[in-house]
C-alpha cells in the first residue's frame, strides 16, 4: 500500500479493503492511513476482533485462512522495502513445483542489523528493487522473474531446477534471453554460464 494521505475518522470500507488484499492481515501503519488509531487498534484487540500477530502487525479475527498467509504475514513486517525472494518468489511466480522450507525474503543492505525470525531466510542485496525487479502477487511484492532466477541460480539452486525454471520462464513470456542475462551481470561466471545453458535454444 502506497498512501500518504492519513484520515481522521475511521474508513471502514477501505481499511477492510486493504487487509482482504492480504489475507486479513493489516500493518499499524496501515490501520492509521484509514484512519484507526493506536487506542482504537488496541480496543478492537482486547475485544477479539483483531489478533495481534507481532509489533505493528495485526489480522482480523474472523478472516478465512490462506495458504500462503505466513509469507504474506512475515513480508507484511518487513514492509516497507522488504521483497519475497528466492525460492518463495520462484514458487509464487509458478516456476517451480517445489515448496520451499523457508520464507525467503530479501532486504536493502542498510538494514541487515534485522533481528532474524524463525522459518525466514533473509537475504540483504544493494542491488536496487526498481522497475521489472518487483512484481505484485496475491498481494505482495516480490523479485520479477529474471531477478528471482538470476539470485536462486547465484544462491547455489540446484541447476536442474534453475535451468527449468528458466525455460518456463521463457516459455510464458514472463522475461526475454536479454533481461535474463541483464540480470545475471556481475554474479559470477558459474551464474552466468548456468544461464546461458538454459537460454539454449530459446533464442530466436
Amino acid at each position: 500500500m502506497d498512501d500518504t494521505e492519513t484520515v481522521t475518522r475511521p474508513d471502514h470500507e477501505r481499511f477492510f479493503a486493504i487487509a482482504t488484499e492480504q489475507a486479513g492481515y493489516f500493518t499499524t501503519a496501515q490501520a492509521s492511513h484509514c484512519g484507526f488509531s493506536s487506542p482504537l487498534l488496541t480496543h478492537h484487540a482486547k475485544s477479539g476482533r483483531f489478533v495481534r500477530v507481532a509489533r505493528g502487525l495485526y489480522r482480523f479475527r474472523d478472516y478465512p485462512t490462506s495458504p500462503r498467509e505466513e509469507l504474506l504475514a512475515s513480508w507484511l513486517h518487513l514492509a516497507p522495502g522488504a521483497v519475497v525472494s528466492h525460492e518463495s518468489a520462484l514458487e509464487l511466480l509458478g516456476l517451480s513445483d517445489a515448496i520451499p522450507n523457508l520464507i525467503h525474503l530479501s532486504v536493502p543492505r542498510a538494514r541487515r542489523k534485522l533481528a532474524r525470525r524463525s522459518g525466514v531466510a533473509l537475504h540483504t542485496t544493494t542491488r536496487p528493487f526498481d522497475g521489472a525487479d518487483v512484481v505484485v502477487r496475491v498481494g505482495m511484492q516480490l523479485t520479477g522473474p529474471a531477478r528471482t532466477i538470476a539470485d536462486v541460480a547465484e544462491a547455489g539452486l540446484a541447476p536442474e531446477q534453475v535451468v527449468r525454471a528458466t525455460a518456463q520462464a521463457i516459455d510464458r513470456g514472463l522475461t526475454t534471453p536479454s533481461r535474463l542475462r541483464e540480470a545475471v551481470l556481475g554474479r559470477g561466471h558459474r551464474v552466468e554460464q548456468l544461464v546461458e545453458i538454459a537460454l539454449a535454444g530459446k533464442d530466436t
